[in-house]
Formats: C-alpha cells, structure tokens, sequence
C-alpha cells in the first residue's frame, strides 16, 4: 500500500514538473479571461419591495356586516397570496409596466426587431420577480442597470397592484349589483301586482298578504345587498399592507466578478490538466503498442 502511494505520488511530482509551463500557461490564461468578462458584463441592481396582501374579505362585509363579523384590516392568507401573485404575474401586469417605462428602448431592442415583444418579455421575466415569503408576505424585486430604475419599477408594480385588484373587485360588484337591481325591479312589479290584488279581492287577504309580506321581505334584503354592493363599487379600499418600500441600491447585486475568476481560472486549470492526462495516456498506449 505504502508502495503504491508513493509511486502514485512520484508519478504526480514528475507529472507537474514535465508540464508545469504548461499548467501555469493555461492558469494564467483562464485568469485574465475570466478577469476580462467579468468587467465586461454590465453590473446589475436590485431594489426589493414587501407587502402584505390583505384579507380577500371586502370592505363592505366588514364595516355592514352583523356584528362586524369581518375585519378588513386581517392579513391575508394563503389563498390571498396565491391571488396576489396571480395579479402580479399577470400580462395586464407587465404590459403595464413596459409601457410605463419604456423597456422596448431601455432594453436596447430594436424596434424594427419582429421578436421584439418577445425579447422585451424575456428580458422582463429575467429581471423581474414575485415570490411568497414564508409569513404570506410577498416580495417584489427588481434588477437593472440603473439602480433607480430597478427600484422605481418595484414600487410601482406594488403600486398598480393595488390598481388591479380594485378593478377587478369593481368589475365583480357591478355584475353582482345589476343582477340584483334585475331582481329587486321585478319584485317591485310582483309586489305593485300584490298590492292591487289586495284592494280588488279583500276575500283572500290573508294569503296575499302573507305573499306580499314574503315579497317585501325578500326585496328589503336585495336592496340591503346592493347597498353592500354599492360600498364595494364606490369605496377605493387599499389591497396591501405596505411593509417595505423599493429603495435605490448602492451596491451591484450581480455579477460576482471574484467568484467569475476564480470559477474561470480554476477551470481553466482543470481542463488543462485533464487535457494533459488524457496526452499522456495516449502516447503510453502509444509507446506500448509499439514495444
């Protein structure tokens, strides 16, 4: 065993002294290499903004409710995340935010480019990103060239969030209030119908009057649910609880450049030696060939 370990070991000492140039050659050559791209690659930004989504309960169930069963001022939960991200990861979302900042032109892509969406898209995908914290936070964070750009976008993707989902909370409560103001027209009709009856036919009183009290009822509680409606429609509640705002970053996040040279020089080396192994074994099954 001792034997072995020590021809294995003057095999390896007469192995870098034979190529030693040539180890220091490749080393010194994947370092300036290296060195060279990582000064070449543009340096990146990266401001971050965290919010709390709010409860999906709407403010209306919570300031009209019985008892005040809802509060619009809980956090969110999973399910509340989860619509968040959808909103933020939406197109609406990022055609939005291109438009608004003009990363057709801030990307350097040309406008005659028939991929240009495309490229835009992708560039924003990379640079741009959304993700759940694991306290049902959400994180928004943005990398660019400019650092004030980078933490502009952020705050107003988290900005128009809110935008967003009022709209859509909009768009839900005016369909649910013109169906009901549907219903509560033709109970009026139903019940102006009751009411005539009544004055014509005092003989079946009792029974219209149980049909008008039920009629009346039911519209007291249309009516009570549209103006619940009405507050969702009217009301610009906020959908997030600011935790951290985007600021501007005064330090490059990307790239690395101590750890590009070093992956680089030693990989250079590597492959160097690897190369060199591989000579050697051939001209040895060379040379043996021959003899």
């Amino acid at each position: 065993m001792e034997n072995t370990t020590k021809q294995h070991g003057n095999a390896t000492v007469a192995f870098v002294t034979k190529w030693w140039k040539v180890i220091v050659a490749a080393f010194a050559l994947g370092l300036v290499a290296s060195t060279l791209t990582a000064f070449l690659i543009k340096p990146m930004f990266k401001s971050t903004a965290v919010f709390f989504p709010t409860s999906s309960n709407r403010l209306s169930k919570a300031i009209l409710g019985d008892r005040y069963t809802y509060d619009f001022l809980d956090y969110g939960d999973e399910e509340d995340c989860e619509y968040a991200m959808e909103i933020l990861n939406s197109q609406t979302m990022r055609d939005t935010v291109c438009s608004r900042f003009n990363l057709l032109t801030h990307y350097a892509i040309d406008e005659n480019d028939a991929h240009k969406l495309f490229k835009m898209q992708k560039i924003y995908h990379g640079n741009v990103t959304a993700k759940r914290t694991n306290n049902l936070a959400i994180e928004v964070s943005v990398m660019d060239s400019d650092p004030q750009w980078a933490a502009d976008i952020a705050n107003f993707i988290v900005m128009y969030y809110d935008t967003l989902s009022r709209a859509v909370q909009r768009e839900r409560a005016q369909n649910a209030y013109e169906l009901m103001k549907g219903t509560s027209e033709k109970l009026r009709t139903e019940i102006a119908k009751l009411q005539d009856s009544l004055a014509t036919t005092p003989k079946n009183s009792y029974s219209l009057m149980q049909m008008l009290n039920s009629k009346c009822e039911e519209l007291a509680g249309i009516e009570s649910y549209m103006a619940v409606t009405m507050t969702d429609m009217e009301t610009p509640v906020s959908h997030k609880f600011k935790l951290d705002r985007a600021s501007v970053a005064d330090k490059k996040a990307y790239p690395k450049r101590l750890a590009i040279i070093l992956a680089g020089s030693l990989g250079a080396l590597l492959i160097c030696i690897a190369a060199l192994i591989v000579l050697e074994y051939v001209k040895n099954e060379e040379l043996r060939i021959k003899e």
